[in-house]
């Protein structure tokens, strides 16, 4: 089966509209409106199965449990240390480093 072909413009292609123009770069909107939630149920959901893959191919390969745990403690506050810092939530990720570093020193 072959389809006909598709009609070309004669003279030049138009400009892509998809970029920011100056005035919508200058005041910040530049992002369509869908894009201020990055992370919703389906990253949870895809993350959440990637923890529990890694964590089995972990054991199966004959890692102790403690040190199981520990990688994806690790790997859970990294992720969620980037999330906060990403979202916008500087301030909060700012009171939990105080936080950590008051009781590392004993205070």
């Amino acid at each position: 089966m072959s389809l006909p072909p598709l009609p070309r413009p004669a003279g030049p292609i138009p400009a892509c509209t998809c970029a920011p123009t100056a005035a919508e770069a200058s005041a910040g909107g530049g992002e369509p409106d869908g894009a201020a939630r990055r992370f919703g149920p389906t990253h949870t959901l895809i993350l959440l199965i990637a923890f529990l893959g890694l964590g089995s191919g972990l054991f199966l390969a004959g890692t102790e449990l403690d040190t199981v745990f520990a990688l994806l403690g690790g790997c859970g506050a990294i992720g969620a240390a980037t999330l906060t810092a990403a979202g916008g939530g500087r301030r909060l990720m700012g009171i939990f480093v105080e936080a950590a570093v008051r009781s590392g020193a004993g205070k």
